[in-house]
Formats: structure tokens, sequence, C-alpha cells
């Protein structure tokens, strides 16, 4: 369970020893498909002819925003279901396996084989987040979101895919080793199978409708700091680690490949990757080291921290932190996606982020363990270089028929597209450089 103390306060003078940061690789990691280096020819359809919104037709909010959504991205592919309105009630957010196989999956899945070209689906606000009952995938085998059960459409009869097992805790489920994790090229259903899902969500119509304009306003690359905040209670780990591969804390010899979770250290050490990666690019970065947590920042382009579970959890300063269109992040909190409706109590949601001007954000409808978190080393690099917000997030997420909730319009594209010959490589291709840290704000 993704619960972090903060017993122990690693000072950043002791920092780059810890790390072994004399040795740092910023270049990408390997890809949890088989994948060329070589870059792939220009894809000869538009972005937007790649999308499908699907529309809970029995529910106002989610026809009034994808109305809105198809018209100003100018999308034209749509699945309209019929379902109870997740949108009216906080019983509505969970479905049953039944309603979502006829209702939802079925649908979608007759849609998308009928139309090869799609590659992301936008669900909307009304659309439920959950299962309840799903046979052998999710928390407990049984209780995966509705989102990222539709992304691993098409994996079941996939010979390349994996099925991974997690026991932690006293949390345990199963679910789909994500196939374009950690890749180095854009995501395409054909080349990777499953297909990128987010949703355009929040505590209203209106904060839904949001990240569509946010979407679109985001033209150029937001010129704020990205900030990431990290927990010193938990300590650091080597860099060159990070982040860790799915399968890489499997036991050897285990035919079942059971995971443990990966340890808070690991977190706290990736998001120290991703700042000296952002530095090396010349992307504003804040890299925060201390106990408090940070608040009073405004106009952020990006965003990563430990939320709720952080010890110094500052309820005040979360809500004070404000976003520039084209921001994305992700927070450590288990259950940060639970419902998309106003609430009391219980850990952070990322509906505050996007009521607090976020374009894109991860959240997870029930506990996702830690290694199920956005890697803010490969999100922010991919997303950094070019790629497509989905891409971005999916890149940097090692499940799939998980509990992950993607927000935001998958297309959003505020940062130019790298040249070929500044994409990434794999660490063991990609020559060591050493750390710089001078260009790396670090508050007081």
């Amino acid at each position: 369970m993704i619960t972090p103390s903060t017993h122990r306060i690693v000072r950043f003078s002791t920092l780059a020893a810890m790390l072994g940061v004399g040795m740092v690789s910023i270049g990408g990691a390997a890809a949890g498909a088989k994948t060329s280096h070589h870059p792939s020819p220009p894809r000869p359809v538009p972005d937007t002819e790649r999308v499908l919104v699907v529309e809970n037709a029995s529910s106002p909010a989610s026809v009034t925003i994808a109305n809105d959504y198809m018209l100003r991205r100018h999308v034209h592919n749509i699945v309209k279901i019929q379902c109870a309105d997740s949108a009216v009630s906080a019983a509505n957010e969970t479905t049953t396996w039944k309603v979502f196989e006829t209702a939802i999956l079925g649908p979608v899945v007759d849609f998308v084989e009928a139309h090869p070209a799609i590659d992301f689906i936008v669900l909307t606000k009304g659309v439920p987040i959950r299962i309840a009952d799903a046979p052998g995938m999710g928390l407990h085998n049984t209780t995966p979101s509705v989102d990222s059960t539709l992304a691993a459409i098409g994996y079941d009869s996939n010979p390349a895919a994996e099925r991974f097992h997690i026991n932690d805790s006293g949390f345990t489920g199963t679910g789909w080793a994500n196939r374009f994790w950690r890749s180095e090229v854009p995501f395409s259903h054909a080349r990777f199978g499953g297909y990128l899902v987010t949703r355009l969500d929040g505590y209203t119509v209106a904060d839904a409708i949001a990240l569509t304009t946010r979407s679109l306003e985001a033209t150029r690359p937001p010129t704020g700091d990205i900030l990431l905040d990290t927990n010193p209670g938990t300590g650091y780990v080597l860099i060159n680690d990070q982040p860790l591969g799915i399968f890489d804390a499997a036991k050897p010899g285990d035919p079942t490949r059971t995971l443990p979770d990966i340890t808070y250290n690991n977190y706290n050490t990736d998001m120290v990757k991703a700042a000296m990666m952002l530095e090396s690019r010349h992307v504003p970065v804040e890299l925060d080291l201390r106990p408090k947590f940070v608040g009073n920042r405004q106009d952020l382009a990006g965003y990563a921290s430990w939320g709720s579970n952080d010890g110094n959890f500052d309820p005040k300063a979360y809500h004070s932190l404000t976003f520039a269109p084209g921001a994305i992040g992700d927070t450590a909190v288990s259950t940060s996606g639970r419902t998309f409706l106003p609430t009391t109590g219980g850990q952070s949601l990322v509906a505050d982020l996007i009521a607090q001007g976020i374009t894109g954000v991860k959240g997870y409808s029930d506990e996702p363990l830690l290694s199920a978190i956005s890697s803010p080393s490969v999100l922010f690099k991919r997303y950094t270089e070019g790629w497509t917000l989905a891409e971005s997030f999916y890149a940097a997420s090692r499940f799939l028929g998980w509990e992950d909730i993607v927000l935001g319009d998958p297309i959003c594209r505020p940062y130019a597209r790298r040249m070929p010959a500044e994409a990434p490589t794999a660490p063991h291709t990609s020559r060591h450089a050493p750390a710089r840290r001078r260009a790396v704000k670090h508050r007081p």
C-alpha cells in the first residue's frame, strides 16, 4: 500500500553520493515490447482521426462533454453507449462486469475492429470509472478501472502479451504488463496492441470541458516550472536503476513471476532522475528535497508528488498550486481517482488538480500499489520530446487492466517533436553523462 513515512531526512549535500549521480544516464530506457530504435515513418493519419469518443447517451453531462470535444477538436468517431449515469451519484461510478461487457466493451470493440486507424479512446464524464466484479482482473482480481480494462482490449488474444500477478502488504491482483511501457517509438494499436484510453472528467461538466480548452490553448510549451516534490523521509537509491522494469522485482525462478511492490525510495529517486533530465534539456524544473510539502506555486508546467501520502502533507498547499495550459502530472496516492464527484475526507484527489488548472493527470480508482504510479522520468521525458499526452502517460505506466485512469485530451502535444537524431536511446547503448545540478531549482 502507498503509505510512506517520514522517519529520516536525506540532506541534498549527501544526495549525490547516495544516488551515484556521477554516472547518471539521461537516455531513454528499453521498451516494454521489442521495438526498433529507428524512427517510425510519418503518420498518414491525422491525430484527430485516430481518436474515438465514448459518450453515455443516458448522461446529459457525457453528451455535452462529448459534443464539445468533437466540435472543437474536429473528431468524428463516436460510440454512443447506454448505462447508469456516473455523473449523478458515486454509486453509479461503479458498474458490474455484465453491464460493462454488454453496454461498454461490446460496442467499443465492434467499432475499433471496423476502424483500424483508432489508437486513442476518450471516455467522458458519465461513463463509470470502475468494475466491481471483473473475472480475474484488477485489485483482488475483481476491481479494475473501466479505462484500464478498455486499454487492454486484444491483449487476451495477443501471444506477446504477459500477465502480471502482484502480492504486497495484503493487496493482491492480476493485470497485463503494458507492452508500450518505456517505448522509444510512438504508439499505434497495430504495433503494440491495446489502446491509449483517457477521460474528460472532473468535479463538474465545466471542469471536464476545461481539459479540452487547456489542450487547445497549449500550442507551445508552458514556461513555468515542472515541480517534483520528493518525500526525503523515504530515502533514495541508485539513480541508474530508475525506473525499475515491470518484472525486475520478481523472485528468480518463480514461474508465476509474482511481483512485490517497488519500494518508496525508488519513486523519490525517479523524480531526481526526471529533474536531471529536464535540466539537461533546459526545461525549467524545481526539485524539492525538503520535508515540507510544497505549495504556493503558480502556472506550473508539470507536477509529481506524494500528495496526501507525504507525511508533511498540507491540504492548503496542495490546493494553492495552479497550472499553465499543457501541464501534466501524477501523485503517488492510492485512491486519487476514486471519485470525480465532490466529496470530503479521504486521500487527496486529482480532480482537485483539474479544478486548479492542470491539463492532464493520472489517478487510480482503487489501491494500485506504487508500481502503477507513472514514472516521472519517463513521463516528462516523452512529453517534452513532443509525444502526445496519452503516449507520455502510457509509456510511463507499467500496467493495463489495473486501476489507472488518465485524464485529459489524448492528443494534446504542446512540445515540438524532436528530430530523429535526438530520439532517446537505451541505457546500455548510451554514454553516461555526469549529473549537472546548477539549473535545477532547490527552493529554500
